[in-house]
C-alpha cells in the first residue's frame, strides 16, 4: 500500500446532462448519488483544500494528480469552475506539482472553458464510443443522440492551439460496433491517447456477449493488430501499453490490468470519501467509506480503501496473472465476494497472449 495520494477523483458537479444506457453512476445498483448536492459549496471545497495541503505537507510528494468528475464536471460553469482549480492549485505546497485533468462528455465545451484549462494546465479527456452508430449509448434523458453536440467540442479541443490540454478519447466497448471502425473513428479526433474500456460487469451482472463466449478479446484483438502493424503508433491505447509493459516487467498505467493502479481516493460533492467508482456496480454502497473530508484525513481513507482484495485461487494459478493481476476488482464481484476471477477472464488471457506472441516475435527479430 502507498504512504501517499497518487490521484485525488473530485466529483465538482453529481448530475449529468446525458443518460448513457451503460452508467455506472445513474443506471446501476447504486443510488448513492441522489442523496448527493448538485456541486461542492465554498465550505467544502475549503476544507477539500486543507486536506490536501496538510496530506503534501507530511508526505511531500512530487506531484498529485487531481481530476474533475461528475457526473458532468462542466455542469458546475466556467466561474465555478477556475474558483476551485484556483483553490486547489494555491493548496498545494511548493515542492509538489499538481496536475489537474477532467473527464467529461464534451457537449459543454467551449472557448471560455478551454481559456480555463491553458491557464491551470487541465488535461481534458471526452467520452466517445466511435461514430455516431457505435455512439448509440451516450444519450439525453428524452433519448436524442449526442453524438453532434460532442463532435463540436472535441474539434475545438483538437485544433492545434489547444492541443497542450488534450489529453484524449475513453471509449466504452460495444461488440456490436466493427472494432477497427470504431478505432478510425476515434482517430478521426486526433486524440494523443485513447482508453477502451471493458463495460463494468461481474459475474453477478454479467457482460452483454451478443456475439459469443470471446467477443471482447476478438473485438480487442482487431483493433490491436491494426494499431500495432500500423506505420506508427501516434495515438496510444493505455489498454495496450499497459499489458506491453507488465509483459516486460515495467508498470500499468489502468487500473483495468496489473493491479498496480494504487493511492486512488474519490471525493464526492459532499466531501464524503469513496472507493473507485467502479464497484457501484456491484451492490449499493460498496464505494462508500463513511469517511469525509470533514473530519477525516487523506492518511485515513487511504488506509480503507488501498486494503488490497484478495486474489482467488485460480487467479494465482494461472500463467498471467502477472499481467492482468485478475483484472478490474469490480468485474470479480460474485455474491458479496471478489475473490474470483474476472467476468472478463477468458477474454483477458486471449488478449495477453496475442500481445505476448506479436511482442516476443518483435523481439526475436530485434535481436
Amino acid at each position: 500500500m502507498p504512504d501517499t495520494v497518487r490521484q485525488i477523483v473530485l466529483k465538482v458537479h453529481s448530475r449529468c446532462n446525458l443518460s448513457c444506457t451503460y452508467c455506472y453512476v445513474y443506471h446501476s445498483v447504486d443510488d448513492s448519488w441522489k442523496r448527493q448536492p448538485l456541486t461542492i459549496d465554498a465550505a467544502t471545497s475549503a476544507r477539500i483544500g486543507e486536506r490536501v495541503r496538510e496530506h503534501v505537507l507530511r508526505h511531500r510528494p512530487p506531484s498529485l494528480s487531481i481530476v474533475l468528475h461528475g457526473g458532468e464536471p462542466l455542469l458546475a460553469g466556467p466561474d465555478r469552475t477556475a474558483a476551485l482549480l484556483r483553490e486547489l492549485r494555491d493548496a498545494v505546497p511548493a515542492g509538489t506539482r499538481v496536475r489537474f485533468g477532467m473527464q467529461t462528455n464534451g457537449i459543454l465545451l467551449d472557448q471560455r472553458f478551454l481559456e480555463i484549462f491553458h491557464e491551470f494546465g487541465v488535461r481534458v479527456g471526452v467520452s466517445l464510443d466511435g461514430g455516431r452508430a457505435a455512439n448509440r449509448h451516450r444519450v439525453y434523458a428524452n433519448g436524442r443522440d449526442s453524438y453532434d453536440q460532442t463532435a463540436t467540442g472535441l474539434r475545438l479541443l483538437a485544433r492545434p492551439e489547444h492541443r497542450a490540454v488534450y489529453s484524449g478519447l475513453l471509449c466504452t466497448i460495444d461488440v456490436r460496433n466493427d472494432p477497427v471502425q470504431t478505432y478510425r473513428d476515434l482517430l478521426a479526433f486526433e486524440p494523443p491517447l485513447i482508453d477502451l474500456l471493458l463495460p463494468h460487469g461481474n459475474w453477478t451482472n454479467p457482460p452483454p456477449r451478443p456475439a459469443g463466449a470471446m467477443s471482447y478479446a476478438d473485438w480487442l484483438i482487431a483493433i490491436f493488430d491494426d494499431w500495432y502493424g500500423g506505420p506508427e503508433l501516434r495515438t496510444r491505447i493505455r489498454l495496450f501499453e499497459s499489458i506491453m509493459m507488465r509483459l516486460l516487467g515495467g508498470h500499468s498505467a489502468t487500473e483495468a490490468i496489473g493491479g498496480d493502479q494504487t493511492g486512488v481516493v474519490v471525493i464526492e460533492t459532499d466531501g464524503s470519501y469513496e472507493a473507485t467508482d467502479s464497484l457501484r456496480t456491484t451492490e449499493n454502497g460498496a464505494a462508500a467509506t463513511g469517511l469525509s473530508v470533514l473530519t477525516d484525513s487523506l492518511d485515513d481513507v487511504l488506509a480503507l480503501v488501498d486494503t488490497p482484495s484478495p486474489l482467488g485461487a485460480q487467479c494465482l494459478q494461472c500463467p498471467v496473472v502477472a499481467v492482468c493481476g485478475g483484472g478490474l476488482r469490480a468485474h470479480r464481484f460474485r455474491d458479496g465476494s471478489y475473490d474470483n476471477p474476472s467476468a472478463y477472464c477468458d477474454d483477458l488471457y486471449a488478449l495477453i497472449r496475442h500481445i505476448q506472441s506479436r511482442v516476443t516475435a518483435d523481439l526475436r527479430v530485434a535481436r
